[in-house]
């Protein structure tokens, strides 16, 4: 009762301060904040069950929780493997039956399925309740089309950094919540996150608006709504399909240094649960400040070409620095640095989706959800293997530690080439403005309020 109390008293008068802060504001900025809170919220539904997780795989699972880890991987994998088959099936929907139902219907999921885990008897109703939020999970797809959808060209960029700072603050809040809550047992927090989910659901039915009219819809294809169908259909992208490559290897690289951080800092630096959780709020904050707030600014200034090849060249240097440093103080003097990779992906977004048809942003944006699950189910068990190999020789000298990093780096030397080839300037109509149709059709569309 304690958690549904707290989800009416903050969560619905926090959707509605934003209403009316913004009531002056057009339509389709409404739909575009929605659709943020809708991530925030999410978001924080996936962090909060964090800190209690690995407790509730113990119970179900008999063992004590340092013996569970073997199950918490698992579990977690089953998560991802399923965003990565699904993505492209949720993108492809949204295509053909608007991004509305598709989305509510995600949320509606993703709360149903943390009931299902909360009242989970054993491990195997935890990987199917996984393995359902997988499914459901891929809600950031059809959210990233909504974006798309209604942003113009000069604010693509900035609202698709808006995606990612929406989703960090989420993930701080989320765990923090799910701390506090742990000490009502380890099931508590899956009742406040079932909570999040469904009074988000609620709250989206009687505000969110459609913004794929109907005309603009497309039929369902079932051959292109899996990753092996989506990812044939790159060829109609010309050389601009090598942009994929490259957010594949940045976010291969990425998920390195997710996986990593901890057990690198506990080995080389000594640090503890609290030290470690304390430098993950401030990288979280970082990224969300630098999407959110430097992505539009960088590419305005730079352009997209530059904004993406500066955050790769910031990923590049943070992974040689964090191999090499000799004190733990010094991980968070690269915090600032390493949070420009945040700018990486809005800018590789923007000149993509311009040049996908409106009624094709689903199963893009599925496109991209599915390189980041695959990416993250396949970086861990990459870099974890070298980075275990790499510090078996007792004493383990201390460059040894850095090693997984240098590798990091090199693949995202290799991810900056392949983008500095791809958008080089004799191709550069990659980077050319969207023709004058589509600005009109986004301006005819907010006027007749389809938003």
């Amino acid at each position: 009762m304690a958690v549904i109390f707290y989800s009416l008293v903050f969560h619905f008068p926090l959707n509605f301060l934003f209403l009316l802060t913004f009531k002056h504001i057009d339509v389709l900025q409404k739909a575009i904040i929605f659709v943020l809170i809708t991530i925030c919220i999410d978001s924080i539904g996936i962090g909060i069950i964090i800190p209690s997780f690995p407790a509730l795989i113990a119970e179900t699972t008999n063992v004590p929780v340092n013996k569970a880890t073997v199950y918490y991987g698992l579990v977690m994998m089953v998560y991802a493997l399923m965003q990565f088959l699904f993505s492209p099936m949720v993108g492809n929907l949204s295509d053909r039956y608007g991004r509305r139902p598709i989305l509510l219907m995600s949320v509606l999921g993703m709360g149903l399925d943390y009931i299902v885990m909360y009242f989970a008897p054993s491990l195997f109703w935890l990987v199917l309740g996984r393995a359902i939020a997988g499914m459901f999970g891929a809600s950031f797809t059809t959210a990233a089309a909504y974006i798309a959808d209604v942003s113009t060209d000069e604010d693509r960029a900035k609202n698709f950094g808006m995606i990612g700072a929406a989703f960090g603050i989420g993930f701080i809040i989320g765990p923090a919540i799910g701390g506090l809550l742990s000490d009502f047992g380890s099931r508590a927090p899956f009742l406040a996150a079932a909570a999040f989910s469904l009074l988000n659901f609620l709250y989206g039915l009687f505000v969110l608006k459609e913004s794929l009219p109907a005309d603009k819809r497309r039929k369902f294809e079932l051959k292109r709504a899996n990753p092996l169908g989506a990812f044939k259909q790159l060829k109609k992208f010309g050389k601009s399909k090598y942009l994929f490559v490259v957010t594949f290897l940045v976010m291969f690289a990425n998920f390195a240094i997710h996986s990593l951080w901890n057990f690198y800092t506990m080995h080389r630096f000594e640090w503890t649960p609290k030290d470690i959780g304390i430098s993950l709020a401030v990288v979280g904050v970082s990224f969300g400040v630098v999407q959110g707030g430097l992505s539009g600014v960088l590419v305005k200034k730079l352009g997209e070409r530059g904004t993406s090849s500066l955050g790769i060249i910031a990923l590049i240097v943070t992974t040689i620095i964090i191999g090499i440093i000799p004190y733990g103080w010094m991980m968070y003097a690269i915090i600032v640095p390493y949070a420009l990779c945040g700018v990486i992906d809005p800018a590789i977004r923007s000149i993509v989706t311009r040049q996908t048809a409106q009624n094709e942003q689903g199963e893009l944006q599925g496109i991209f959800s599915s390189l980041m699950s695959l990416a993250e189910i396949l970086s861990p068990l990459f870099f974890g293997w070298i980075y275990f190999m790499s510090t078996q020789v007792k004493p383990t000298p201390a460059l040894n530690y850095g090693i997984a990093f240098f590798v990091c780096a090199f693949i995202s030397l290799l991810a900056f080439l392949l983008l500095r080839w791809t958008l080089s300037k004799k191709h550069s109509a990659l980077l050319d403005e969207p023709e004058e149709p589509l600005k009109e059709e986004i301006s005819t569309m907010t006027e007749n309020n389809n938003f």
